[in-house]
This record gives structure tokens, sequence and C-alpha cells, in this order.
């Protein structure tokens, strides 16, 4: 079974390897990713973070060096979310693009929402890194 899919992207002046170094460190997801992450921590060999949804773990799942930034999100519930995220070369910048799956029993105005704080994430890591 497969999901509708969208695909939302960003470009960043930046190389490729610097915005997967950056973007790819959890200790940075509170400075973009507001979406996500309120502020994370390590317990235990794990990242979890207060978030919107409650207390996530959140896993790259790699290899972050090569741009891969994919992350596994475990809710409270221990349902896991695949969240793919790319970092591409795009001329002397990047691209990065994250696909949000529209899973089952997701309203159109969740996912909306969903997209637009993915907008916003990508905007800010954006000013993040170009400043």
């Amino acid at each position: 079974m497969t999901w509708p899919a969208v695909h939302i992207s960003q470009s960043v002046e930046r190389p490729p390897s610097e915005v997967a170094a950056f973007a790819g460190d959890p200790n940075n997801l509170p400075q973009w990713a507001a979406g996500l992450s309120a502020g994370i921590r390590l317990e235990a060999d794990r990242w979890v973070t207060d978030s919107p949804m409650g207390t996530v773990e959140v896993a790259f799942t790699g290899p972050v060096e090569a741009g891969v930034l994919d992350h596994d999100v475990t809710f409270p519930d221990r349902t896991v979310v695949h969240n793919p995220l790319r970092v591409l070369r795009n001329d002397r910048g990047s691209e990065v693009v994250f696909t949000l799956y529209r899973r089952p029993g997701t309203s159109d105005a969740d996912f909306d929402l969903d997209a637009a704080t993915i907008r916003e994430d990508l905007g800010r890591l954006r000013g993040l890194l170009e400043s």
C-alpha cells in the first residue's frame, strides 16, 4: 500500500555538506524544526523531544553525511512515522526536499497544516544557514 505524497522543497545558498551537517545534527532541531521540536535531549542513547504531539523519539536513519536526513519519529503510542528528508546539490547550493505522506485518516485541514509547518521549518533552516 502506498500513501499520497507531497514533496516540499526549499533552496538554500549553502553547499550540501554544510546543510546536511547542520540540519542532520539533532542538537540543532530546536533552531529550525519548530513543527517537531521545542527542545531535544539525549536520554539513554535516544534523542527525545517535547513536541506538539507529546514526548517523541527522533532517530535519523542516514547516512546524514550523504545528505540523507530521513528520520523516524516514534510517538507516545509507539507509532513510528518515517519522514524522508534529503539535501540535494543545486548548482553551488542545495535543495532540501521533505516528502510528506498523507497517512490514512488525515483530514484535508490537518494535511494542509502539516505542509505549511514544514514549509515554515524549511524557510527557517534557510534563514539560519544563509545569515
